[in-house]
């Protein structure tokens, strides 16, 4: 395997505290438990879109989820 098996995607940005960094569309991790356990624990902003964990050398996919959708409160529009 190679250091880029896996790669977490999304359409829009994908937030999570386990990123080094949060903000784009797709990572690339070398572990398959690792990038769905990541994938499992991020959102989207904005939330509601879909987080997919691809294998890279086939292009199955092997976990996806769709981001919740935070609900606004009175500071937020």
């Amino acid at each position: 395997m190679t250091s880029a098996d896996y790669r977490i995607e999304s359409s829009s940005p994908i937030a999570s505290c386990l990123l080094p960094v949060s903000g784009a569309q797709q990572y690339f991790v070398s572990d398959r438990a690792l990038a769905v356990t990541v994938a499992a624990k991020s959102t989207t902003r904005p939330g509601g879109q879909e987080i997919r964990v691809v294998h890279v050398p086939t292009g199955e996919i092997v976990f996806r989820k769709q981001s919740r959708k935070r609900a606004e409160g009175p500071d937020e529009a």
